[in-house]
């Protein structure tokens, strides 16, 4: 794990696929490399973008940040931005935050003579808008979560009147990064607790900030916030509420009565089975805000990063059976989590189930639980890479999978800043696990096994 975050070289070059923001998958590779044989001079690297409007602003963006000039140009069918092969890790970088890729779905077929053409976006707008409780119209489907949280910051108005966004609990890596690198700059509470909170409430009820965001519950401390106090303030101050449901999904939770605009990695709990990117922005019919970040929505999601049809297909079929498959991991999750909770070498663990169970359960779905994502350290830290090693299940950074997936998550979320992680209540050994739907007897006896090393 430390080989990959420190870019050993005998790690990335037997690294052959991963997470697809932060590791190019090889059809992509292979495509891109039709592209740099097409394009690219010495001493230059080739990226790829699905739009022409996702390529010049990548360009723009990379030339401001490292100073150097880059062009941007077609490439049948595609956009490719040409850089310096110095500036290869600031084009990597505007991809990874922004999730404006080429997926590998497209670039296969492309390789293999041709992509798809046509769409089923109001097949899968409509099939969202059932889980959320909403209209189909006020969904926008993205290539990725994060393009979709980089399309909605771009949509609020007060990001482009210089106004700051403000982050309400310790989020996801990137989507603290995306406020930070594209917004007007963002103030980040890392904890919704006490006279730092009350602060907050008041400025947001000023009217200070362009946009509050938030997860429900957090990831990957699983916390919730007191999400009707944050909505009545945002109100009273005209601020937009964006609220991220990701970590368990609309199955679990109903967060929209709340939000004005909710988002969602489409790749996790909805996909089901990690073969495919997507993310959503889904706009609450009575927000205030509603006709306008719809529109800016819409324009986004086809200028941008739009998904595409082959993506959306296999989405379509993954989503069969949502709800169904969603009662087991739910139910295993908590059986672990209680296990966990007893166990003698276990210091702490998070879930909403143990964590503001009360905030969680006012926004929990009448037919949904607790989730079936859960973070925990260990009594003795030095014997956490031990139990990870030992323990018997798959290992990778995503969640949402119909298989158990485990990772070391700070590590790999937070490498280059564990120290400020550690500050803000996250440790640099904690363990987050998805739970799948394996039985859970099973399961218990892997982490059993497991933990003997602890």
């Amino acid at each position: 794990m430390t080989g990959y975050e420190e870019g050993r070289d005998k790690i990335m070059r037997r690294l052959k696929s991963g997470y697809p923001r932060f590791v190019r998958n090889p059809l992509l590779g292979r495509l891109t490399l039709r592209a740099e044989e097409e394009l690219a001079g010495d001493g230059e690297k080739v990226f790829l973008f699905p739009t022409k409007g996702s390529a010049q602003r990548a360009q723009r963006w990379i030339e401001k940040k490292a100073q150097i000039a880059a062009r941007s140009s077609g490439f049948h069918g595609f956009q490719a931005v040409v850089v310096p092969a110095k500036a290869g890790s600031v084009a990597n970088e505007y991809q990874r935050f922004t999730g404006e890729l080429v997926s590998s779905r497209m670039a296969e077929d492309w390789l293999n003579g041709g992509l798809k053409e046509g769409s089923k976006l109001h097949l899968l707008k409509r099939r969202l808008a059932t889980l959320y409780g909403t209209e189909s119209s006020n969904v926008s489907v993205f290539s990725s979560g994060m393009s979709a949280v980089t399309a909605l910051l771009r949509s609020l108005p007060g990001v482009a009147e210089g106004r700051k966004t403000l982050q309400l609990e310790f989020p996801y890596v990137d989507s603290l990064k995306v406020q930070e690198f594209f917004g007007s700059g963002v103030v980040f509470l890392n904890e919704a607790e006490g006279e730092s909170f009350e602060e907050a409430l008041q400025r947001i009820g000023r009217g200070e900030f362009a946009g509050v965001f938030t997860e429900v519950p957090s990831n990957p401390l699983l916390r919730t916030i007191d999400l009707e106090r944050v909505a009545s303030a945002c109100a009273e101050g005209g601020t937009p509420l964006i609220v991220d449901d990701s970590s368990v999904g609309p199955f679990n939770v109903r967060v929209l009565p709340f939000a004005d605009v909710v988002t969602c990695s489409l790749t996790k709990w909805l996909s089901g089975a990690g073969d495919v990117m997507g993310g959503a922005a889904v706009v609450r019919s009575d927000s205030p805000f509603a006709t306008d970040l719809h529109a800016a929505l819409e324009v986004e999601a086809v200028e941008t990063s739009p998904m595409y049809l082959g993506d959306v297909q296999v989405l379509l079929s993954n989503l069969k059976g949502y709800r169904a498959r969603m009662a087991k991991p739910n139910a295993t999750a908590l059986r672990l989590v209680e296990f966990l909770a007893e166990h003698p070498a276990v210091a702490e663990v998070w879930h909403p189930s143990r964590v503001h169970r009360a905030r969680y359960e006012k926004v929990m779905s009448p037919d949904g639980g607790f989730g079936a994502l859960f973070s925990f350290v260990l009594k003795s830290p030095r014997k956490a890479p031990k139990v990870y090693d030992a323990l018997n299940v798959s290992k990778g950074p995503s969640f949402g999978t119909r298989f158990t997936l485990a990772c070391p998550y700070t590590l790999l979320a937070h490498y280059q800043e564990l120290d400020w992680a550690e500050g803000c209540g996250v440790p640099a050994h904690l363990l987050r696990v998805s739970v799948g739907e394996e039985d859970p007897g099973h399961l218990e006896q892997v982490f059993s096994e497991a933990l003997r090393h602890g």
